[in-house]
């Protein structure tokens, strides 16, 4: 481990060079964040303002983290989860003068400390990812959310969902904008990105053939689609499992199976949960499964797979390849559990792919830099979750396409007047 207080705590500087090279490549895949940080790197809007962030330690997030520090803004970041911090990338963020606090591989205790050192300096804004940090602010920092913070961003649909939830109690003390509900986040980043990182996390802990295999996927909101669409193409015959009647309607139109997890349990060969909602699989499911299944999550925290049933249930357990822990049951049936039920598509993979993130990380920069605007300005939103606007969601996909060499076809003065025109008939 390698310490300096109040500056970094990682796993290994030696790893900087590695993770640099892995930073520009990133940069290379992420257009419209890298555009951002043209546009803004000399009027610098963002200077003399901190930012605390606690998300994911990946090569994108770095790609974020300096576009922050180009254009003025200090920040201090920790990860947003134990085992998804990729620590050659911490390094060179170290190396290159963040203070950072993050390495794979923490415990709980140690997790928080982190979020509590990025703390440290007193920011004025905050980005989220599953509102740990938001959290922490209320809890033990409220001194901070009172005085010192005047606003901040969620990048998941946990942490939107927590935050909703306190905003509804009005235990909400500044304003938080969803950036995870954004059309240019939601869409593409939740479904594409969710998708084929999960389908990587687990090809790479298990090395196993999909096609043929049924995979079971607990959960048809943005992200179990995602999933579901990748596990099809890669020949599964995938199982959706829901509590929404229109989630589950809209699975079965799309060609899946639908049943309930005590039907899917019997038949599953592989399962990933996907749903924000703890004990999705339970005992009794594990004890109907068949010998050889895989369980994983990707869900933000590990609480969709009760561990605590599996360990009890189980008479032996062994790591058998990274990231796979074998359970041998009572019963002589084998589970294995992928990524300690952590979500498998970072604790085992590298998360999303970069160009997806360039959308989701472009909201991000601008929803911070839109709470700025408005602190320069006097002004300030409510203490509430704010949506971003619909303007940017189009800005942001339409410099992406420019990106992409791809042209849209745009209304015409007459076409604009008759959508407008409410007289029109037929």
């Amino acid at each position: 481990m390698n310490e300096k207080p109040g500056q970094y705590k990682i796993k290994d500087l030696s790893l900087a060079k590695e993770g640099r090279l892995r930073i520009e490549w990133a940069e290379s895949r992420m257009p419209v964040l890298m555009a951002l940080r043209e546009k803004y790197r000399r009027s610098k809007p963002l200077k003399g303002y901190k930012i605390a962030g606690c998300l994911h330690v990946t090569k994108e997030t770095a790609v974020l983290v300096e576009t922050f520090a180009e254009v003025g803004a200090q920040v201090s970041w920790s990860g947003c989860n134990p085992l998804s911090t990729q620590d050659d990338i911490a390094a060179a963020l170290a190396e290159n003068g963040v203070p950072i606090f993050a390495w794979h591989g923490m415990n709980v205790k140690e997790f928080y400390w982190c979020i509590e050192e990025t703390l440290k300096m007193r920011p004025n804004l905050t980005l989220d990812d599953g509102a740990d940090l938001i959290f922490t602010i209320h809890n033990k920092f409220p001194e901070l959310a009172n005085q010192t913070v005047i606003g901040g961003t969620e990048e998941t649909t946990t942490g939107v969902h927590r935050l909703r939830a306190m905003a509804k109690d009005g235990a909400l003390k500044y304003p938080v904008i969803a950036v995870n509900d954004a059309e240019t986040k939601w869409d593409f980043d939740n479904v594409y990105g969710t998708g084929q990182s999960t389908i990587d996390g687990i090809l790479r802990s298990t090395s196993v053939l999909l096609a043929g295999k049924n995979v079971v996927v607990a959960g048809f909101g943005h992200c179990g689609k995602g999933v579901a669409i990748r596990a099809k193409g890669l020949g599964a015959n995938v199982i959706i499992t829901e509590v929404k009647p229109t989630a589950a309607l809209k699975a079965t139109l799309e060609g899946f199976r639908v049943m309930t997890m005590d039907e899917a349990a019997k038949v599953g060969d592989v399962f990933v949960t996907a749903t924000g909602v703890n004990d999705i699989i339970i005992d009794r499911h594990f004890k109907n499964m068949k010998d050889g299944t895989i369980v994983c999550n990707t869900g933000h925290y590990d609480c969709e797979i009760n561990i605590n049933h599996l360990k009890k249930m189980a008479k032996k357990v062994r790591t058998v390849r990274k990231d796979n822990e074998e359970y041998l049951l009572k019963n002589g049936r084998r589970i294995y559990l992928l990524a300690q039920g952590r979500l498998v598509n970072l604790a085992a993979a590298e998360g999303h792919p970069s160009e997806v993130m360039d959308m989701s990380f472009a909201n991000q920069f601008m929803s911070q830099l839109r709470l700025v605007e408005l602190h320069k300005k006097g002004k300030r939103l409510e203490n509430t979750v704010h949506d971003i606007p619909a303007e940017q969601d189009q800005e942001i996909a339409g410099v992406k396409l420019r990106t992409m060499k791809i042209d849209v076809d745009r209304l015409t003065p007459a076409q604009v007047k008759y959508m407008n025109d409410y007289s029109a008939g037929t």
